[in-house]
Parts: C-alpha cells; sequence; structure tokens
C-alpha cells in the first residue's frame, strides 16, 4: 500500500514533506532572528495548547510562555521559523481533570488565548491539517525527551540542550545523547475472512485494536510481529509483510504497520498482556467501523490501527 494521496490523509502525523530547516540549527543568529518572528507552540504536561481543530501558536513574549524551557526548533513553516516550550504546570483550583489516559480532560489556564485550552493530542489528531499534526507530534516527542533527560545517562550529571533542542550534551563526560524513537510493530493478523483483535487491561470498555509490541534487539519486523503475536495469544503467523508507518508520539515510538497471515486459531491469553482477545469477521468489522457492534468499538480515527482495518476491510491490502 503506497503512503501517499488520499491513503495518507487517514494517518495523522504521517509526514508532509514539510521543511525541518536540519542545517539552521547549527545557526544561532539565525535562530534568534526567526524566534523573534515565529510562532512557538506551548506544551504542559505534555498537553498541547489548541481548540478543537488547530494549534495554538504564540509570539515570542506571550504572557503564557513565562518561565518556559529552552525553544525547540521545529522547522520552517508558513514562512516563519515555528518552536516548541514545555511551561511550568499549572494546577486550577478544581484540580486536574482527569478523563482516562487515552482522553485526558481539556485544562485551562489563565493566560491562555480565548478559546484555547490544553489539551491531549490524541483527542485532536484527526481534526489538525497535516502540517499542524506533524509539528505537535514532533513537539510532544522532543518537549517529552528534554523533560526525561536532563541528567547523563552514562555519568549521572547534568546535560545542556544543543543543537536548537535537537541533543543534549553532558558538561562532565561529554556524552552527546539524541531524542529516541522506539520501533513497534502494530499487526493487522488475519485467516481467511477474519481478523485477531485484542485489548490491554485497564483499557475504556469496548477498546479493542490490532496486536503491537517493540522490537527487541536484534530483531528483525518480522520476527517481531510473530513473536508478539504468538506471545500475547499463542497464534501462529505465517508471511508478513510491511504496510505503512506512523509516528506516535506517546512518548516516542514509530509504528510500523504490518499485515501477517496467521496459521492457527487457537487462543491462548498472557494476561500480563492482554485482558481478552477475538477474531472477528469483516461482516463484523463493518458494524465495528459504523459504531454499531455490541462488543468492539471502532478505533479512534487517525490512528494506525483504524488505517489497517479500513484498508483490510476496502481491499486496498
Amino acid at each position: 500500500m503506497r503512503q501517499d494521496g488520499q491513503l495518507m490523509n487517514e494517518l495523522s502525523f504521517s509526514g508532509t514533506g514539510r521543511d525541518r530547516a536540519h542545517a539552521l540549527r547549527s545557526d544561532p543568529a539565525a535562530l534568534a532572528a526567526l524566534l523573534a518572528e515565529g510562532l512557538i507552540l506551548p506544551l504542559m504536561r505534555g498537553l498541547i495548547l489548541a481548540d478543537d481543530s488547530s494549534l495554538g501558536w504564540l509570539p515570542q513574549g506571550h504572557p503564557l510562555l513565562e518561565g518556559a524551557s529552552e525553544p525547540v526548533f521545529l522547522g520552517l513553516w508558513q514562512g516563519k521559523g515555528v518552536f516548541a516550550v514545555r511551561i511550568p504546570d499549572f494546577t486550577p483550583e478544581e484540580g486536574i481533570p482527569d478523563a482516562g489516559v487515552f482522553d485526558a480532560g481539556l485544562q485551562p489556564h489563565p493566560r491562555a488565548p480565548q478559546g484555547r485550552q490544553f489539551t491531549e493530542l490524541r483527542r485532536i489528531m484527526s481534526a489538525l491539517c497535516p502540517d499542524e499534526a506533524e509539528l505537535a507530534a514532533t513537539a510532544r516527542a522532543l518537549t517529552e525527551w528534554h523533560n526525561g533527560h536532563a541528567f547523563c545517562a552514562r555519568c549521572g550529571r547534568e546535560t545542556q540542550s544543543g543543537g536548537a533542542g535537537w541533543h543534549r550534551k553532558c558538561a562532565s563526560c561529554k556524552a552527546m545523547h539524541f531524542p529516541r524513537t522506539d520501533p513497534v510493530v502494530i499487526m493487522l493478523v488475519t485467516r481467511g475472512n477474519h481478523l485477531l483483535l485484542g485489548r490491554s487491561p485497564g483499557w475504556p470498555e469496548g477498546m479493542y485494536s490490532t496486536l503491537a509490541g517493540f522490537i527487541e534487539p536484534g530483531e528483525t519486523m518480522e520476527a517481531a510481529v510473530r513473536r508478539e503475536v504468538h506471545e500475547e495469544t499463542g497464534v501462529l503467523c505465517g508471511p508478513v509483510r510491511y504496510i505503512a508507518s506512523q509516528p506516535w508520539p506517546f512518548p516516542a515510538s514509530l509504528m510500523l504497520g504490518c499485515h501477517a497471515e496467521a496459521e492457527s486459531e487457537a487462543i491462548t491469553l498472557d494476561p500480563a498482556e492482554l485482558e481478552d482477545a477475538l477474531w472477528l469477521s469483516r461482516e463484523e468489522l463493518v458494524d465495528v467501523l459504523a459504531g454499531t457492534h455490541p462488543v468492539v468499538r471502532p478505533p479512534r480515527q487517525g490512528a494506525i490501527a483504524r488505517f489497517l482495518l479500513s484498508g483490510w476491510l476496502a481491499g486496498r491490502l
């Protein structure tokens, strides 16, 4: 399956060919000039300033940016430099909304522009234009990486941001640290007219998805697909092929979408990984995607799981 045209519009965060302006990351004077006239995206607790369909870009000097982290340069967009910062946490008197790990509630901020709140990116990812979705994914992944890597993994001393936010360096042992992306296989497993779905413990009621798991050191993508499916469900898989990829900044994964052909049907769950797994027919999948299935609710718009399921149902795989 090709990742262009209409198909790409089904996958949030999946790349638009925008200019990341790599050469400017080592030009402090150019970056300063871009920042002075640029756009800054603030994040807080991993939430992004936005409304229901667009990001909450701010100019340098906006009151909401007081005490913000050093800006991370995201590149050039619409003729301007674009940056991301992490602002100090703010807790309203009524506390932080708790709508679950997948849909953290909207959080207002007294200094935010009217109509803008801090929101969980997954809530709005399918509503953002492709450019803003990619910028938001990059911003979230980088700011969360900086927040968790203030100290050197080699010697434990404090590190400093450099390269316009694209690396950190330890002043003590001189070790260089770069943002990491963890490869994850996510697989549509089919056998004839049926596909395999699972749900992890603690997921919201009715939420099932295609199986997924991290690729281990020394392992190929195809081997990871077969291992993960067998470990979680006991199902054996044969041929595996790559379909499409999606950056997934929660916190820093690259989802490698695959199609695997199952060679067995019996399900033996690993309860530490899955709470349930089931086979669905194509006819049942029609109801799932329509939101009318009695047990399984549809996957999130813009997520690669839905992309794989829709593609299989439409015969595009």
